[in-house]
């Protein structure tokens, strides 16, 4: 059985000597979340192509720049004292475009299946790894389950509403990282080798998205188990929609372009970010007394 835990205003004050700050460093998960997160993966997908494949910096020397920023992005984040939704989903971002360059680094390499119009390499450094799609998203599951294992054995809240400590947040950023490199993995594999094509590939984790969702009514099944699941599926179906996006329409896709497509997900996820941000807002100009309702807090299970 689930234990709630009520935490008072003396229980935060002991927090706050503890922890710094009781007050959230994440997001309410609603329904506003999830679509800020697709716009997040899919435009990573885009813009990481962009810079690896369009501009030809290739896969390593992008990973080691997007892997930096998102360094710096996190440092933001982390060093926070409270919610701000434009760190926070910079961080998403980052970890979208870095993740993206990261697996196909792991998975492709200089071959012609890869390497368009005849070229034999693309940008500075090692063409990339060649280790597949199955055997690149087979190890990243196996850093994301270690990941988490640390985190069950840690003892620390899976629930991210409640994290409020660095550990935590390290922990949560990392799997973060690790989900959207092994979900542009599970994208790249749907869109590239399964045979569904790119609105094909869409279309299956759209619709295992919305089994998830139907579960969530289900008792049994614990709701940080679906969110984690809900959050790596939807960087496959941000890499498919990404590439249905940009790819040539003889490939199956819309042949918009990495560069357009990119700056009309970036505008239309700033304007995201900035409705969040006037409504976060709005919520810590609220009176006092509203804010110091008691918060519930649920012993999770993983």
């Amino acid at each position: 059985m689930e234990t709630p835990e009520v935490l008072t205003d003396l229980d935060a004050a002991r927090t706050s000597s503890t922890t710094g700050s009781v007050r959230k460093k994440l997001p309410e998960v609603t329904p506003a979340f999830w679509v800020m997160k697709i716009a997040a993966t899919t435009l990573g997908e885009t813009a990481g192509d962009l810079f690896a494949q369009t501009l030809k910096l290739g896969y390593f020397l992008t990973t080691i720049v997007l892997f930096l920023v998102f360094v710096v992005t996190l440092v933001v984040q982390l060093r926070s004292s409270r919610y701000h939704p434009f760190f926070y989903w910079t961080v998403i971002l980052s970890t979208s475009m870095a993740g993206t360059t990261m697996s196909d680094f792991m998975n492709r390499d200089a071959g012609a299946a890869y390497l368009s119009n005849g070229a034999t390499r693309l940008g500075w450094g090692p063409q990339g790894l060649g280790l597949g799609y199955p055997a690149g998203a087979a190890i990243l599951l196996s850093v994301l389950l270690a990941i988490f294992l640390a985190w069950k054995v840690s003892g620390m809240t899976f629930q991210i509403r409640d994290i409020v400590t660095f550990r935590g947040e390290a922990l949560f950023w990392s799997a973060i990282l690790v989900s959207n490199t092994l979900g542009t993995s599970m994208g790249d594999f749907l869109s590239d080798s399964s045979g569904l094509g790119y609105a094909g590939g869409a279309l299956l984790v759209t619709g295992a998205l919305a089994v998830l969702g139907a579960l969530m009514r289900v008792r049994a099944v614990p709701n940080v188990l679906l969110f984690w699941t809900a959050f790596v599926l939807t960087r496959p179906l941000g890499a498919t929609a990404g590439d249905f996006l940009t790819k040539p329409v003889a490939k199956g896709g819309l042949d918009l372009g990495t560069a357009g497509s990119s700056a009309v997900l970036l505008a239309v996820l700033f304007g995201l970010m900035a409705h969040a941000q006037v409504r976060e807002r709005r919520a810590a100009g609220r009176p006092a007394g509203a804010e110091r309702a008691p918060v519930t807090r649920r012993a999770d299970r993983p």
